[in-house]
């Protein structure tokens, strides 16, 4: 039976994440759900992000996906944690779910200098803490500073990314981050729909900041993952193909996907 890895998000932004996930690891089948229906979910409530996560996570469950990844920081700052403890046990223990949130934070305390390290987030992932509190698990040391940027998505979602308008968002909410703390040197873009306006992010911050993103972080952390549990390898199938399904206007998912993708998309409309 073929298992292919499940990759999940609100919508197109995860698609940054497997991007970077199908470069590293080519020879697997992956299905990708973007909830774009219900999408953005940055501002919904932690009970709302975890009803519809679930109910992702358990279509692709019975897509026959041993292993599904939450390509989405509000998911995974909202609803991984009680999916694994609580729902995964309850209806099949060697089901795994993991997040884009702690690949991250595990490794990029190293690169820092300052010990000051900036979050540009929706207001979901900032209010959740998840970062600061995954960093402060690795790196006790580090100072983490946050800001909510509640315009990025939307704009990027609705094809207004060049939008001079949206230039006025991005710097000012990159001013409001470095206002935190002139110290900040590393600044993690903890949203994977930001690498789109990775550019003219850049361009509001100072010329010695790092700015990180997290697609190659995660695809790194999944392939040594999958080194290290071989028995979840095995069971995957390497095929090396790729199926793109939506919960909104297939035609539309596939404009848009083919912007991330940077290749066709042809995605298949579901109700869940």
């Amino acid at each position: 039976m073929k298992q292919p890895i499940g990759i999940f998000d609100s919508g197109f932004g995860g698609l940054t994440v497997f991007k970077a996930i199908r470069q590293q690891l080519p020879q697997y089948d992956y299905i990708y759900l973007g909830d774009n229906a219900r999408a953005p979910y940055g501002n919904r409530s932690f009970e709302t992000v975890y009803e519809y996560t679930l109910e992702c996570v358990r279509w692709l469950h019975r897509r026959h996906c041993p292993l599904v990844i939450l390509a989405c920081n509000t998911a995974s700052a909202k609803a991984l944690r009680t999916i694994q403890q609580k729902d995964l046990p309850h209806f099949d223990p060697s089901l795994k779910v993991l997040g884009v949130i702690r690949p991250t934070a595990e490794t990029v305390g190293s690169y820092t200098g300052s010990g000051h390290i900036g979050i540009l987030a929706t207001r979901g992932t900032v209010q959740s803490q998840s970062y600061a509190i995954e960093l402060h698990k690795f790196f006790p040391e580090l100072a983490v500073f946050q800001q909510a940027c509640p315009m990025w998505v939307p704009f990027i979602e609705s094809g207004e990314a060049e939008n001079e308008a949206m230039d006025y968002y991005i710097q000012k909410d990159v001013k409001a981050l470095m206002a935190q703390s002139p110290e900040i040197d590393t600044v993690i873009m903890a949203c994977t729909h930001y690498p789109m306006i990775q550019d003219r992010i850049r361009k509001f911050l100072p010329p010695h900041v790092q700015l990180v993103g997290q697609g190659e972080l995660v695809a790194m952390s999944l392939k040594q993952y999958l080194d290290n549990h071989p028995e979840i390898a095995h069971s995957l199938s390497a095929g090396g193909t790729s199926e793109y399904y939506t919960t909104d206007d297939a035609a539309a998912f596939d404009q848009g996907a083919r912007l991330f993708m940077e290749e066709p998309v042809a995605s298949v409309r579901i109700h869940l």
